[in-house]
């Protein structure tokens, strides 16, 4: 899967990175490839925090809702 970042330099140094597509998804790092990497594992926890996760109470279904997963 791929995702789009935003990569700002610091005046101070370093890089912080973000993925709009996942809110709160952010890190940084010393140098470009470092904070890629960690908003990468950042990412990877989220969305494994978020797979763990069931975001519907059954009261908010309908009976002919169906919840599944897909592959991306």
């Amino acid at each position: 899967m791929k995702v789009k970042v935003v990569l700002h330099p610091e005046s101070e140094g370093g890089f912080s990175v973000a993925i709009p597509a996942l809110p709160g998804c952010v890190s940084c790092g010393d140098t470009m490839e470092e904070a890629l990497a960690n908003v990468r594992e950042a990412a990877e926890g989220m969305i494994e925090v978020m797979n763990d996760q069931n975001p519907f109470d059954a009261e908010d279904r309908s009976p002919r809702d169906q919840v599944m997963e897909i592959d991306l």
